[in-house]
Order: C-alpha cells, then sequence, then structure tokens
C-alpha cells in the first residue's frame, strides 16, 4: 500500500506508473473517496463529542438526535472505508526512477554477461534426456501420480539438492543471515497484504479454500510477514534471513510453455533470502543481494546475464527487480533461475512492519532474492557440464557436500 500522503500529492504520477505497469488506477475516485473519509471522521468526531456531552448534561432529547445522526454517518463511513481500502489495495508499487518504461519482458535490458558458453563436439541432450539416461529425473511416474508438470528426482539428483542448499546456506550464514524454515501454508489475508494477490496473482496460487489459506510459492511470503505488526530495532538493521521452502504455484498463462521437464512446474524448492532495511539502505542492499547471486553462478561455473526487469515485468509488488538467467545450450538461450526485488515500504506499509531509530518509527523497506530454485540450477548444472558419454561432471564447489565427481549411467 501506498502512503496515502504521497498519494494526495501526486495522483497523475500514481495513475502514470501504474499504468507503466499495465495497470488502471482511478486516482480521482481514490481522492474524492479519501476527502469523503477524512470529513465522515470529523463528523462522527464531531458527534460523538456532542452524544458525550449530552449525557453528561442529561438532554435526553438531543442524545437521541445525535444517536441517530451518528449512527447514519457510522454506516456511511464503514462502507466509504472498505471501498476506499479495496481500491487503495489495488494500486501497485511504483517503480524505482532508474527503471525503464515498457510493456513486456521483451523490453527488459540486459546490463551484463558471464562466463563463457560451453562448446561441445557432440550435439548436446536437453535436461530430460540426461535425466532420464542417468536415471535422476523422472516425470512419467510423476505424471502417473500427480499429473503434468511434477517430476521426481532421485539418485544423485537428490544429493545436488541437498548440496545446493548446504552451500547457499554456508555462504549467507558468513554473512550474517539467520537460517529459518518457515511454513508453507499462510492466511489468505497475510498473502494479500504481501501485494501477491491483486491483479491476478491468486490465480496462480493453490487456495486451500476451506481454510481460508494458501501454499506459498517462495519462503519470502512467510518470511516477511514474520514480523508483522512489530517494530524492530533500528540499529539491528539490516536483518536479513535465509529461508528453504518448497514453493507451489499453478503456473496459470503459461498453458503450452515449457512443458517439457522441470523448468516450469507447479512444486519446487527454493532457498530465499529477505532482508529488512532502512529507507538510506535500499538500493545498497539490493545491489548486495544481486552480488551474492552472482556469486552462487560463478562459483557454480554456469554462464549467465544479468536482466533488469521493465516497469511491464515488473510485477505489483516490486519497486525495482533483476533476473539472473543462465545458459541452457539445448535451449540455445538464457533461462531465468533467480530473480531479486525491492518492494521497499510497500508490503511493510500494508504489514505495519516498523523500525525505530531514536525517536521516530519508520515504515521499513524489504527486499527479497532467489539464492537457488533448485529445479532451474539442476537444469543449468546437467546441461553446461554434461559430457560426449553422457555422464555429468559435478561442479567443483559442490564436490565436498557430496563425494561425487560424476554422475554416470547406472549398470543394468
Amino acid at each position: 500500500m501506498l502512503d496515502i500522503n504521497y498519494l494526495r500529492k501526486n495522483p497523475e504520477e500514481i495513475k502514470t506508473k501504474s499504468a507503466d505497469k499495465g495497470i488502471d488506477v482511478d486516482t480521482d475516485k481514490i481522492i474524492e473517496l479519501d476527502k469523503r473519509h477524512r470529513e465522515l471522521q470529523q463528523g462522527i468526531q464531531s458527534l460523538r463529542a456532542e452524544r458525550n456531552k449530552a449525557a453528561k448534561e442529561k438532554d435526553i432529547e438531543k442524545g437521541k438526535e445525535v444517536k441517530e445522526k451518528l449512527a447514519s454517518l457510522e454506516n456511511e463511513f464503514t462502507s466509504v472505508d472498505n471501498e476506499l481500502n479495496t481500491l487503495l489495495l489495488q494500486i501497485p508499487n511504483i517503480a524505482k526512477d532508474d527503471v525503464k518504461a515498457g510493456k513486456d519482458e521483451s523490453e527488459n535490458e540486459v546490463i551484463k554477461t558471464v562466463g563463457e558458453k560451453p562448446e561441445f563436439s557432440f550435439k548436446p541432450l536437453d535436461h530430460v534426456e540426461l535425466g532420464e539416461k542417468l536415471d535422476i529425473i523422472d516425470i512419467e511416474r510423476a505424471a502417473k501420480v500427480s499429473g503434468t508438470r511434477f517430476a521426481y528426482l532421485k539418485n544423485e539428483a537428490v544429493l545436488i539438492e541437498f548440496a545446493l542448499i548446504q552451500f547457499a546456506f554456508e555462504t549467507v550464514i558468513k554473512e550474517g543471515f539467520i537460517p529459518v524454515i518457515p511454513p508453507e501454508i499462510i492466511n489468505s489475508d497475510i498473502m494479500r497484504s504481501l501485494g501477491y494477490m491483486e491483479n491476478g496473482g491468486d490465480d496462480d496460487m493453490f487456495h486451500l479454500k476451506d481454510d481460508d489459506k494458501v501454499l506459498v510459492g517462495t519462503a519470502e511470503h512467510s518470511i516477511v510477514p514474520m514480523h508483522k505488526d512489530e517494530v524492530l530495532e533500528g540499529k539491528k538493521l539490516p536483518l536479513r534471513y535465509v529461508g528453504f521452502s518448497s514453493a507451489f504455484r499453478r503456473e496459470a498463462g503459461s498453458y503450452g510453455r515449457d512443458t517439457r521437464g522441470i523448468l516450469r512446474v507447479h512444486q519446487f524448492n527454493k532457498v530465499e533470502m529477505v532482508s529488512f532495511v532502512s529507507e538510506e539502505r535500499d538500493d545498497e542492499e539490493h545491489e548486495y543481494l544481486l552480488s551474492l547471486e552472482e556469486k552462487f553462478f560463478k562459483e557454480l561455473g554456469i554462464p549467465y546475464q544479468v536482466v533488469k526487469m521493465c516497469t511491464g515485468d515488473l510485477g505489483f509488488p516490486a519497486a525495482r527487480k533483476y533476473d539472473i538467467e543462465a545458459w541452457i545450450p539445448s535451449q540455445g538461450k538464457y533461462r531465468e533461475v533467480t530473480s531479486v526485488s525491492t518492494v521497499t515500504d510497500f508490503q511493510s506499509r500494508r504489514l505495519n512492519i516498523k523500525y525505530q531509530e531514536g525517536g521516530s518509527k519508520e515504515f521499513a523497506y524489504v527486499l527479497n532474492g532467489t539464492a537457488f530454485a533448485i529445479g532451474r540450477t539442476l537444469i543449468a548444472i546437467l546441461e553446461n557440464y554434461q559430457q560426449k558419454d553422457g555422464s555429468i561432471i559435478v561442479p567443483e564447489v559442490l564436490r565436498k557436500y557430496i563425494n561425487i565427481d560424476k554422475i554416470t549411467a547406472k549398470s543394468s
């Protein structure tokens, strides 16, 4: 939720920047409702004072008259308050000034390319062929049990998953991150407060309707609201967490896209980073989290590029977002493997998360970044490290966790 005072002063900017995200916001109606909302508040306060005065003076007739007027105003206030809050929640976070205005992902900016693409003396296989030949990915049996967009990871793929988790946790715990395994089911109102249910976002979630809950799409969804209605100590910022969880996504709107393999699935595991900082530290923290994501892929030896999202591909709560895209040889292109965003104070306003520095209390700025989306990272490893004989070299940085140098076909 945006600062209402900022909206009152800058309605045209809010309208324009929302449109840059492809979202139509009627700021004229919001300003009108806000004005009426404040008038009703003042009227109610005045009538309550009159009611108290009448009671003190034991003026029964006056008290009855004021009570009827008060009931009418309170009813109208409830109606206006509900409508205003509904419209306010539909306003996206506005993009930072350095974010390019653009309609969709085709206008995103590649700001850095790192690493040499592997050169093969053979036609490289995709991760599905490799996974099946090595008996480490089983999609056919998963479809039998769970349907499409699911997979079993087996044998060395499981070991690599846990190695990636250990690698990420060891790296960022040394940086002062607090490790956490969060709940994977959260209340619907919490997800709404995070800003992920507006603009069709709830279509991509798995809902537990009988319980009014949803499955998380990333650990961030349950880590950020840990501090709902709390005041953090300013001297302890930045407050950083690293969490592991499964992630659940319906992949609404992706019908027919990436149906082969484990690139776009309904369930996968992630290691996620979350930071709470002061406003002054926001940009610096964003670059810091991006540097950690780059560190992971540099140490894995995976070629990648850093992409800065334009407004049309930014998402509802984000004010700035970078993706890291890894090189996928079988597709001959880079594909997203991680992202890192600042949502500024957008989520903290909705969740009432503040920090205190001296005598003043301010809303915290919140950032989130993926350390590893395991399935996509596994794809990048399998395809970039494949050998002519069909084996896979294990990246050196992971070998100490699993004591395996190479994945080879199982003997029959």
